[in-house]
């Protein structure tokens, strides 16, 4: 059973650096159920301390991602159709095949968003920077966050290998 856990674990850890990236995914919550999995396996013992702060600190992050993209847009003069726009784009840049679509798409997604709303070509610059800058520092927290988290349970995993992986 704790080999299953442990495998369910880390598709939610890598699920959750990925989700870091990706708006549908909550990335930092995703990789706490990662290690909420791994504490309870049997095999590695956790402190329950350490899975209550991550767990604070997962959901802190989580209501921030929806806090610091808001505040660089309003910020710079933008609206929620440039929000909007960023994670469009974003998606966009995500399958595309261009170099750098993780980057250039969401600043495109974002000026074309506060142009709809805007149809001022300047405000529309300056709030898609504030909506860009606003969302890549959101995601930076998140991909800290998560890696953070991978690093947490693959010392564990490391700690106790030989209690997981004996013959």
């Amino acid at each position: 059973m704790d080999i299953f856990l442990i495998a369910i674990a880390s598709l939610c850890i890598i699920l959750g650096v990925l989700g870091s990236f990706l708006p549908i995914l909550p990335g930092p919550p995703i990789s706490w159920v990662g290690l909420l999995l791994l504490y309870l396996t049997d095999a590695v013992p956790m402190n329950r301390s350490l899975i209550v702060v991550t767990f604070i600190v997962a959901i802190l992050i989580f209501l921030l991602d929806y806090i610091i993209p808001a505040v660089g847009t309003k910020k710079f003069g933008g609206s929620r159709a440039g929000m909007i726009g960023t994670s469009i784009g974003l998606v966009v840049g995500l399958i595309s095949p261009i170099p750098g679509g993780i980057i250039i798409g969401p600043f495109f997604g974002a000026f074309i968003g506060e142009m709809f709303n805007k149809n001022d070509s300047k405000v529309a610059f300056k709030a898609a920077i504030g909506s860009f800058l606003g969302f890549l520092a959101s995601t930076f927290i998140k991909f800290i966050v998560s890696i953070i988290y991978l690093g947490i349970f693959i010392s564990k995993l490391w700690e106790y290998k030989n209690a997981l992986f004996t013959l």
